[in-house]
């Protein structure tokens, strides 16, 4: 019985690892399938705090599109950062960011490019990033600046999904990348994008 039991929990540790982790094949994706307009002049290139170093051209930054490989054999997802807040106002007077903390913003849209439907809670694998290093997951908010990414989602094959993701992050925070990775932050492949 004993070894039944180690059989089955050495399976689905090394199973949920796989999946957890997504494998050998995952990668943080920087450099973007194509570039905006906006972003090729650096017009969408936010800077949060007025300085800091110059965007990287070679990477990804606000406009610009990235391919990414979804959890499920033939799941792929085009994701767009098309905009970012650093101050972002609440659109609901009884929901506001807690005492010392702002909310950011980005508005993500989601292009099915596989042959089946694509369904997901995109704030899950969502995150941003400060030049301190800090990291910040989604929290619920509604903003000012438009409607909130709907979750789930059910993107059928060659249509699209938008949204604003937002995060909680203190006060004199200054952040300088988005990340997304599909699948409820599962997949192997992450998004990242130069905000700041």
């Amino acid at each position: 019985m004993r070894r039944l039991i180690a059989a089955v929990v050495l399976s689905v540790l090394t199973f949920g690892g796989t999946v957890a982790c997504g494998g050998d094949d995952g990668d943080v994706v920087t450099k973007p399938k194509t570039k905006s307009p906006a972003s090729k002049d650096g017009s969408k290139s936010a800077k949060p705090d007025g300085g800091g170093e110059a965007p990287d051209p070679g990477k990804a930054r606000v406009g610009d599109t990235v391919s990414l490989q979804g959890l499920k054999r033939g799941s792929r997802i085009d994701a767009t950062v098309e905009d970012f807040v650093d101050r972002a106002k609440s659109a609901n007077a009884v929901l506001e960011p807690a005492a010392g903390k702002k909310w950011v913003a980005a508005r993500l849209k989601l292009v099915n490019k596989g042959a089946k439907v694509y369904e997901d809670a995109p704030s899950n694998g969502a995150q941003v990033a400060d030049k301190t290093g800090r990291r910040f997951p989604a929290t619920l908010g509604e903003i000012t600046a438009g409607p909130a990414m709907a979750t789930p989602v059910k993107i059928p094959p060659g249509e699209a999904a938008r949204g604003w993701l937002t995060f909680e992050v203190p006060q004199d925070s200054a952040v300088t990348s988005v990340q997304w990775t599909p699948d409820s932050g599962f997949a192997a492949d992450t998004g990242q994008w130069q905000v700041g």
